[in-house]
């Protein structure tokens, strides 16, 4: 089956946000052996919507549409399928009275246009929308298959995954399942890993060698279709195998988690604690910590000691080693050192990291924009220092310096 997803929403064309949903239903669809041929985005235009599902219909099986089933008079994509299929809308009673049962519970009425959200194809099957009011619908026309989506992730994703993808399942013919092992990767770019890797890339065939890559982060998807995770399992051995024989010291899991997750996971199962002090990523390394569910089993806290006064009143780092003629400085090795130890020693955790910088736009102290010092300290101990020189913007550096501190940490906890 060929799938084609149209993406329906004017502000995703203004740059106004990211489409993430496109991303998403990709790989979702890619795990049931749906193959995601063309990406259209499209504008809140009933001409141009039409254009685009007429073009889809001639070259695809599958067409999803995320987008446009909201209540007001520019959410159009149900109105257009309707009229390029020859079909009526009518309401999903379901739908309705769950809208009004939610406006009477808040105590406000219910404006008209709300029930647009509860219409749906007259010939087509509803999916649920188990965290808005927006129905989804899935429906067969002509050998052609279409399913209409909401536009925002938080009621898209539950959508597809519940209801979006048993339905196209069932309108498949028997293939046999995917299996995927993904393997994580820090401390490695991406073309690093590529040359590394060249020669077992080119030469796929079955399992298949899929690289993903984001700022700081790098993965690799090996996927194989068995009748059974058994088969699946003796095809993906060898190739994981040679793959850790070469890049062993750089795999942090071999499951689809983030390293930030991976540290504070090993940390609880050891009853170990981690406090941060950070200076140049302003709390983004914190911030990165406590996004992960659960992070308070293990990450105590953080300290944001942007100035040489925060640096010495909350981290007791004295001020002639900050200031002055001779001082090393904010940005140094020894003041990376002094706060990972220090934070560690306050809050009583057990590991305390350091990020202490020039994110920029300008030099700081006379050292370059791009230059950071990461200290990673255990309770007690001298913290070990790396001096990293990074490039890009302001917010690219302190992404960078955030990841590279979790990187050198998990290589101390792994040691």
């Amino acid at each position: 089956m060929k799938a084609e997803i149209i993406a329906v929403g004017t502000e995703l064309l203004m740059g106004q946000i990211v489409n993430t949903n496109a991303q998403y239903l990709a790989r979702g669809l890619a795990d049931i052996g749906v193959g995601v041929y063309f990406q259209t985005v499209v504008g809140d235009n009933a001409s141009r919507i039409k254009e685009a599902l007429r073009l889809a219909k001639s070259r695809v099986d599958l067409i999803i549409c995320t987008g446009g089933l909201g209540p007001t008079q520019d959410d159009l994509t149900k109105d257009v399928l309707a009229e390029v299929l020859g079909q009526s809308l009518v309401i999903h009673q379901p739908s309705l009275d769950k809208m009004k049962t939610l406006f009477e519970g808040r105590g406000i009425p219910m404006v008209e246009s709300n029930m647009r959200q509860a219409l749906m194809l007259e010939h087509s099957d509803p999916l649920a929308n188990d965290t808005g009011l927006a129905v989804g619908n899935a429906v067969t026309h002509e050998g052609t298959h279409y399913i209409l989506l909401p536009g925002p992730p938080k009621e898209m994703k539950p959508m597809f995954d519940r209801y979006a993808r048993p339905w196209i399942e069932s309108k498949m013919d028997h293939v046999q399942p995917l299996y995927s092992l993904m393997l994580k990767f820090a401390g490695i770019g991406e073309s690093s890993l590529e040359h590394a890797l060249i020669d077992l890339i080119e030469a796929q065939s079955d399992p298949t060698i899929a690289p993903y890559a984001k700022e700081g982060e790098v993965a690799i998807r090996l996927t194989t279709r068995a009748a059974s995770a058994d088969e699946a399992a003796g095809r993906l051995k060898p190739l994981e195998q040679e793959i850790r024989s070469r890049l062993g010291e750089y795999i942090y899991a071999a499951e689809d988690i983030s390293l930030e997750q991976h540290i504070l996971q090993t940390l609880a199962s050891q009853g170990k604690k981690l406090a941060v002090a950070e200076s140049c990523s302003g709390g983004q390394l914190s911030d990165m910590l406590t996004s992960v569910p659960g992070s308070s089993d293990a990450f105590v806290g953080g300290i944001i000691s942007y100035s040489n006064t925060a640096k010495h009143k909350l981290l007791k780092i004295p001020m002639e080693q900050l200031e002055g003629d001779g001082a090393p400085g904010a940005i140094s090795e020894e003041t990376a050192a002094a706060m990972a130890e220090n934070v560690a020693e306050l809050t009583g955790a057990d590991y305390g990291v350091s990020i202490t910088g020039v994110a920029g736009p300008g030099e700081s102290e006379g050292k370059p924009i791009g230059l950071v010092y990461v200290g990673i300290a255990r309770r007690g101990e001298k913290a070990s220092v790396v001096k990293l020189q990074q490039s890009g913007n302001r917010e690219t550096i302190k992404l960078r310096a955030s990841k590279s501190s979790l990187y050198h940490l998990w290589k101390l906890l792994k040691s």
